[in-house]
C-alpha cells in the first residue's frame, strides 16, 4: 500500500477550534518537530495563527522538515445566512495561504480548504453528539441556508485560488449522522464540495458501535470522497458518554478518539476500500485530544508504528 502517504495534524497535539481550549497547547514548532520525528509527511495547518501566516515564514518551516502542507479546517456557522460573509472572508485567508505554500506541480494533491459547520457552538448539538435524533437536525429552509452557504464559500475559494474544497462531517455540529451527509451531499455539487471521510467522527455520529459502520459509510459516499481523516473511536468511552448523556467536549476529555487499532475502526478494511475503489490521496491521522491530555508524540508514534503493521 505504498501509494499512501501518511500524514498527522495539529488536533493531535491538542489544537482544536474550540473556545477557551486553547491555553495549554504546545508550540508549532516542537508540533511539527514531533510530528515529522515519529514519521509523518504531511500536516495540516490549524487553528488560524496557530502556525505562521506569513507564507515564506510556513514554507520555510515546512521545506525544512520535508512535510507537505495538505489543508486546513474552516468552521462555519453556515446555518445563519448572517454567517456567511464572514466565513467567507476567514475561508479566503486560508485558502490563500495554503495555495501560497502549495508545492503545485501538475502531479501534485493541492491542499484542502477543509470545510464545516461552527461545531460545538449550538448547546443542544454539542450536549447531544453521538446520539442525534431527527428532531435534532436542520429544518428544510435550514438546510437550504446551510447548503447555499457551503456553495457560496467553495465557489469564492475555487474562482480566488482554485484550490479544492471538501465538507468535513463531524460530531458536535449539524452536519454528523449519516443522513446529515447524505442530505449535505444532495444539495450541493459533486464538481465543487467533496468530502472529507473521517473514519472516527463517522463512527460515533453513527450512534452505535458497529466496525461495520465506516464500511457501509464508504460505500455509500465512496464518490464524493476527496480526502480521508484516520481517526479511531473507543467503544467503551462511547458507550459511556451516551448512557451518561455527557457533551461531545467530555467525549473527547475521556479519549472517545483513541490510539488506531484500540477502538472499533476496522483500518485494514478500510484501507483495502480505498485502494480497491482508487484512492490514491493522503491518509491523514487524527486523533483528537484537548492541551495538555495524553501523550501526543507518543501516540503519533505507536499511531504511526499501527499504520506500519498494516503495510502503510
Amino acid at each position: 500500500m505504498a501509494d499512501f502517504q501518511v500524514g498527522n495534524a495539529p488536533c493531535s497535539w491538542g489544537t482544536l477550534e474550540f473556545e477557551g481550549n486553547q491555553g495549554e497547547r504546545i508550540g508549532y514548532q516542537q508540533m511539527l518537530d514531533e510530528l515529522t520525528e515519529t514519521g509523518y509527511a504531511g500536516t495540516e495547518l490549524g487553528d488560524w495563527g496557530f502556525m505562521p501566516t506569513e507564507p515564506n515564514v510556513l514554507r520555510l518551516e515546512l521545506s525544512r522538515r520535508g512535510l507537505t502542507m495538505l489543508g486546513a479546517f474552516v468552521p462555519v456557522s453556515f446555518r445563519h445566512s448572517a454567517a456567511h460573509r464572514d466565513g467567507e472572508r476567514r475561508a479566503l485567508q486560508v485558502a490563500r495561504l495554503l495555495s501560497a505554500v502549495s508545492t503545485g506541480g501538475p502531479s501534485t494533491q493541492r491542499p484542502f480548504v477543509v470545510l464545516a459547520d461552527e461545531n460545538g457552538a449550538n448547546s443542544v448539538r454539542a450536549q447531544t453528539a453521538g446520539r442525534i435524533t431527527p428532531e435534532l437536525g436542520l429544518s428544510r429552509s435550514e438546510w437550504e441556508v446551510f447548503a447555499r452557504g457551503v456553495t457560496d464559500v467553495a465557489q469564492a475559494i475555487r474562482a480566488e485560488t482554485g484550490l479544492p474544497s471538501v465538507f468535513h462531517h463531524h460530531c458536535g455540529g449539524y452536519v454528523e449522522t449519516p443522513d446529515e451527509i447524505a442530505r449535505l451531499l444532495e444539495l450541493t455539487d459533486p464538481d465543487l464540495v467533496g468530502l472529507v471521510f473521517d473514519t472516527g467522527h463517522y463512527t460515533y455520529g453513527t450512534g452505535q458501535s458497529d466496525p461495520q459502520a465506516v464500511l457501509d459509510g464508504l460505500e455509500r459516499f465512496g464518490d464524493r470522497i476527496r480526502y480521508v481523516h484516520m481517526k479511531d473511536c473507543h467503544p467503551g468511552v462511547a458507550a459511556s458518554v451516551r448512557t451518561e448523556k455527557l457533551s461531545y467536549l467530555e467525549a473527547v476529555r475521556r479519549g472517545v478518539f483513541c490510539e488506531l487499532g484500540q477502538g472499533l475502526v476496522p483500518f485494514p478494511a478500510v484501507f483495502a476500500w480505498l485502494r480497491s475503489h482508487g484512492y490514491r490521496g493522503w491518509a491523514l491521522v487524527e486523533q483528537d485530544v484537548l492541551p495538555g491530555m495524553g501523550t501526543p508524540r507518543d501516540s503519533a508514534r505507536r499511531n504511526r508504528e499501527y499504520l506500519r503493521s498494516i503495510g502503510l
